[in-house]
């Protein structure tokens, strides 16, 4: 892969190879962990096939974003004064974590509609946060600027090979630990777990199927793929949070990914990842962000395709605003700006 210019942009390959997905392995283990991929009797039970899900909310910093911040971490060059980044929460918070552990500089850029939750965690992590305007856009532009103001490289939190590599990392394990997997569910936003792991997925099993799942409301890489190129979409609360953001006009890498990798993409309401979250917290006893509950969601909505064989969902954080949490788990109306979701109650 191309390494970083001085000036702090990426200068895309056109391709990437699973190669570069067992390297990336090489370059954080011992930061991030190889997470467990463990059975659900309730969602198995509702497949009618079995049903697992790859916990990466048992990563140090809660979420998956852990594995692409390393990797890109790792291949800065000597001498990098800092590093910058836009994020919805998940990848600041990786970033975080991988500069502190490296002993450089992490400028995270935010959007207004990030939850307090996130933005905390960051500045625990001793990063400098900054909050710009209401998109991931704006914080995007931010970031941009910083690096070219104060020397910073920035890192992606999709659109770069090196970070792609580690999400793609996932998809590795959950193949070795269930090589007879017939479909796996992705959580889709900008692309970079989704087209990550499915380009791992696939490399290793052609015949396994790849689903995206988004929410139904400001899903960017979904309209893209129905466009058949990056556009932009206006961005709104979700209850997937995470899942929020644009994929850039100039997207070089992970909308090609996405459009190659992925057979399917599904789309869920606000309600039924309301749901989702309940199920995972009721049935599974587990706390995770909305945008790990979209396969929950799908599949407790009857939306997903029938399987051939087994089915793994990824859980990809933890670090769900708990106001709003407390509000789903016990039922209550939950309000996502000019937007109010229903409570309802977990059927047991």
């Amino acid at each position: 892969m191309v390494p970083r210019s001085q000036k702090g942009m990426m200068e895309h390959p056109m391709t990437l190879s699973l190669a570069d997905i067992f390297a990336a392995r090489n370059a954080i283990s011992g930061i991030a962990v190889r997470t467990p991929l463990v059975p659900s009797p309730a969602m198995t039970e509702v497949a009618g096939a079995p049903f697992l899900m790859k916990l990466e909310t048992t990563q140090p910093v809660g979420a998956f974003k852990l594995r692409g911040a390393v990797n890109a971490v790792s291949r800065l060059p000597e001498g990098t004064k800092g590093v910058a980044c836009c994020s919805t929460g998940n990848h600041g918070r990786g970033v975080a974590y991988a500069a502190h552990a490296k002993g450089i500089r992490a400028v995270v850029c935010m959007s207004q509609l990030v939850p307090q939750a996130k933005v905390d965690g960051i500045r625990a992590l001793g990063a400098d946060v900054r909050i710009v305007g209401r998109s991931q856009d704006d914080a995007h532009a931010e970031s941009i600027r910083l690096c070219e103001s104060e020397g910073l490289i920035e890192i992606s939190p999709f659109d770069d090979p090196h970070v792609v590599a580690g999400q793609g990392t996932i998809g590795l394990e959950i193949l070795e630990d269930c090589p007879e997997l017939a479909m796996l569910l992705v959580p889709l936003s900008g692309g970079g777990l989704a087209g990550g792991v499915a380009l791992a997925a696939k490399a290793i099993n052609p015949a396994i199927r790849v689903i995206g799942i988004t929410m139904d409301r400001g899903a960017a890489m979904h309209a893209s793929l129905k466009a058949g190129h990056p556009v932009e979409v206006e961005e709104v609360a979700s209850l997937a949070d995470s899942l929020g953001g644009g994929i850039g006009l100039q997207n070089r890498l992970t909308f090609d990914l996405c459009r190659r990798h992925l057979d399917d993409v599904i789309l869920v309401t606000e309600e039924e990842i309301y749901r989702g979250m309940q199920s995972i917290y009721f049935d599974e006893r587990m706390v995770a962000e909305g945008a790990s509950a979209v396969g929950h969601a799908a599949l407790l909505a009857g939306k997903l395709p029938k399987a051939s064989g087994p089915i793994a969902t990824i859980l990809t954080g933890r670090n769900v605003d708990m106001a709003a949490f407390t509000k789903v788990v016990t039922g209550e109306d939950v309000p996502l700006g000019d937007v109010t979701v229903k409570g309802q109650r977990h059927a047991a």
